[in-house]
């Protein structure tokens, strides 16, 4: 029986194999690593959160629920509030991201799931329940709501200074 470039039937995803010559053969489970593995946890990227973003460019929440421009310490700092076990990865960067400054750099790892397999914290079961939590409460952060406070002063400085001027006169 010759390698086709499929698995046969009966191989569930997630196993390792080597191909030998007398055919397939089991190497070992992806699933018998434990849950609680900082690589298993699951990750979130600033892209996934964000409402310029699109679909094709990454947005994995309603448009309507995302929030403009999230930071990885910003989603840190919720989920970490909340009780939930994360760590930040600074100079990570989401593959579909063409900006490279700092601002789009990082992505946040956050665990799901204890070492015998139950979910650390009921309330979130899947990943998309965390991303639309933090969300929900990245605009209720204090970075986020003390921003917005009396930003026009400037806007009208600098006016005027061509008072008096106008064609001459021969």
């Amino acid at each position: 029986m010759g390698w086709s470039g499929r698995s046969p039937s009966g191989i569930q995803a997630g196993f390792f194999l080597q191909v030998r010559p007398g055919g397939w053969v089991k190497m070992a489970c992806a699933a018998a690593r434990s849950p609680a593995d900082q690589d298993r946890f699951i990750c979130i990227y600033p892209a996934y959160l964000n409402n310029k973003k699109t679909i094709a460019e990454g947005r994995r929440i309603p448009i309507s629920k995302a929030v403009e421009n999230p930071t990885a310490t910003e989603i840190q700092d919720v989920c970490s509030a909340v009780g939930l076990n994360v760590f930040l990865e600074k100079n990570k960067m989401y593959s579909r991201e063409w900006n490279r400054d700092l601002q789009y750099r990082g992505r946040v790892r956050v665990q799901l799931k204890q070492e015998d397999g139950s979910l650390c914290l009921v309330q979130f079961p899947s990943r998309k329940s965390v991303m639309l939590y933090a969300a929900e409460m990245i605009p209720k952060l204090k970075t986020r709501t003390q921003k917005t406070g009396g930003g026009d002063q400037s806007l009208q400085q600098g006016e005027g200074s061509k008072k008096g001027k106008g064609k001459k006169k021969k």
